[in-house]
């Protein structure tokens, strides 16, 4: 209480204090953090809500945990090799390792871990074992020992009495308080708006899928767990291309190579490894980050593999933020990202997809976000930004990954450093938006889900975990619902930060969309287009609006249009009908 009155007195007094803009902010997000934590209520609101944030400081937690031990109490494991008919060697030979770390000879061990899982579902000729797959997997956390259904009832009920008691109508009109987007409606509008150019698209999608497989021998309706598979192999029919044929060209020490490489050419900033740096597993890598004249930025952990008690997923972490501490020195940050990726074997590195690829680029980005930042308040630096707004770093770094330009930087066969074919970049370029608005359309009904758990004013009359997620996602599923549950495993909605944002994902990709266009029209790696992201998004933190940020560096605010024109759910209109492409060579090398 001493503590808020102190900053309160400060606020009120603000303007006669001669702060600069970052210390104004800084004392701004700190007094709104205060009173959207309770400082304005009285003793017994504010008792009333600790009780309910010791609540939710345990379920967020607890549905972690049932879901990793959920998803760990499943095995399957398979002796009959006749049964892994389609599977990528890459994929038979690590669950081949992963039995035998078991115990189990000869056979081959397949979980729910996404690098075991997403290759089964994809590849796996046997439909019945990829039901079955589908099956564990959309059911994890549902029922058994580890269910999260009452884990998601307490948390939308805690979260929007929380809500209530600061004086919001809903958890959602209190996030999105402190969100670009600033309101229900706004949201509303945004998806209506994706969803209406995604559903004709999306529709489309699944009728051609389904007539080549029935063409191909498919005698039953297609099916949830037939999506990926059917479509993998249309996408090699109608492409020529086998996205798995990328593999060999993905060693993970040269996509990270790969990765520097890119933000040395756009952001002038080098990473090197360094040794003798404190670390928290055996498995992690360290470098050290540097702009081009020697400045120290900060350091970057690299953690990529799985481990027992390991979450799955990939993310961005913080070490340590950029900030100043209390002898007026400037801590630099110290950095992690961490990867899920499958292990090198005896005789092979550790191969990535061009998904997990993108996967990595992605947070790495978050990471330079975080590294290249020159705010020296931890409360505004790096990816301390709204939530809406943190995703347009880490998804614009993903847009190069189609161009020849970069895939030469790093894209070599591990064994004859053979550089990737142009043959097979075209492909790639040609299927990048197959099945865009069946993607869209999934993306729209889980943002969809999101909102509809977070606008609800009376959330403890939730009966029915399915029966609601159903209704709120039923108008988008263009296949009947199969069992299962989204909710129960949804981590980004109840352990992840993301509780009605998951939008953002959406969102910052009309951000990125729109901000790649301009690196599109003057050059890929044009130095002043990159130096103008990095001064005016990456530098600066959440020490200014992020509109205001984006408008200095794209100058204007973002075409909601770029994202559609991306994943081709729009005519391209921009420049009289044509997006004029020029190549720059960067003069950093």
């Amino acid at each position: 209480t001493q503590i808020f009155e102190r900053i309160d007195t400060l606020w009120e007094d603000r303007t006669n204090l001669n702060l600069s803009d970052d210390e104004l902010t800084v004392l701004e997000k700190t007094w709104i953090g205060f009173t959207r934590n309770g400082a304005k209520l009285n003793e017994e609101e504010k008792k009333e809500l600790r009780d309910i944030d010791a609540q939710l400081s345990k379920l967020s937690p607890q549905f972690s945990d049932n879901v990793l031990k959920s998803a760990n109490a499943f095995e399957m494991i398979i002796t009959d090799e006749s049964q892994l008919s389609g599977l990528p060697e890459t994929a038979k030979t690590a669950a081949g390792e992963d039995a035998k770390s078991k115990g189990h000879d000869g056979a081959w061990r397949f979980t729910l871990d996404y690098p075991s899982y997403i290759p089964f579902a994809t590849y796996a000729d046997d439909r019945n074992l990829r039901e079955k797959m589908w099956r564990a997997f959309t059911s994890r956390a549902l029922g058994g020992k580890f269910d999260n259904q009452d884990t998601i009832k307490d948390l939308v009920k805690y979260r929007a009495k929380r809500a209530q008691l600061l004086g919001y109508d809903t958890h959602a009109h209190y996030t999105l308080e402190r969100r670009m987007a600033k309101d229900v409606e706004t949201v509303d509008a945004f998806l209506t708006k994706l969803e209406n150019a995604a559903r004709p698209a999306a529709k489309k999608d699944l009728d051609m899928i389904h007539a080549f497989a029935k063409k191909n021998e498919l005698t039953d309706d297609l099916k949830p767990w037939d999506i990926g598979y059917w479509s993998e192999k249309l996408k090699k029919a109608e492409y020529d291309f086998d996205e798995d044929a990328l593999r060999p060209y993905f060693s993970v020490e040269k996509v990270l190579s790969g990765a520097f490489t890119h933000a040395e050419k756009l952001f002038g900033v080098r990473c090197t490894p360094i040794k003798g740096i404190p670390t928290y597993h055996d498995d992690v890598q360290t470098y050290e980050v540097k702009d081009l004249d020697g400045t120290l930025r900060g350091f970057l952990y690299a953690d990529f593999h799985p481990r027992p008690g390991k979450r799955q997923g990939a993310w961005q972490g913080s070490i340590r933020d950029r900030a100043t501490n209390a002898n007026g020195q400037i801590d630099l940050p110290l950095i992690n990202i961490v990867m899920n990726f499958t292990k090198p074997t005896a005789d092979k590195p550790a191969l990535l997809s061009f998904n997990e690829v993108e996967t990595l680029f992605h947070e790495f980005g978050h990471a330079l976000h975080s590294l290249l930042t020159d705010i020296n308040h931890g409360a505004i630096s790096g990816t301390s930004v709204f939530w809406d707004f943190v995703e347009l770093p880490s998804q614009l770094l993903e847009n190069w990954l189609t161009e020849p330009e970069t895939l030469n930087l790093f894209a070599r066969h591990y064994e004859t450093d053979e550089t990737i074919p142009a043959e097979m970049i075209e492909k790639l370029q040609a299927s990048r938006n197959f099945m865009k608005g069946w993607q869209m359309i999934r993306q729209v009904a889980f943002c969809r889900l999101d909102m509809a758990w977070h606008s609800l004013e009376n959330a403890g009359d939730i009966d029915d975990v399915i029966a609601f997620e159903q209704e709120a996602t039923s108008e988008y599923a263009l296949l009947p619902y199969e069992g299962g549950s989204q909710s129960t495993s949804f981590g980004h909605l109840f352990a992840g930060g993301y509780s009605a944002g998951y939008y953002s994902y959406l969102w910052a990709q009309v951000l990125d969309a729109d901000a790649f266009e301009a690196f599109v029209e003057n050059g890929l790696y044009d130095e002043k287009t990159g130096q103008s992201f990095r001064q005016n998004i990456l530098a600066k933190g959440g020490s200014k609006p992020p509109m205001e940020l984006y408008v200095a560096f794209r100058g204007r605010e973002p075409d909601p249009d770029a994202l559609l024109r991306r994943d081709g759910l729009l005519s391209f209109s921009p420049k009289n009908g044509t997006l004029e492409r020029k190549k720059v060579t960067s003069k950093v090398t």
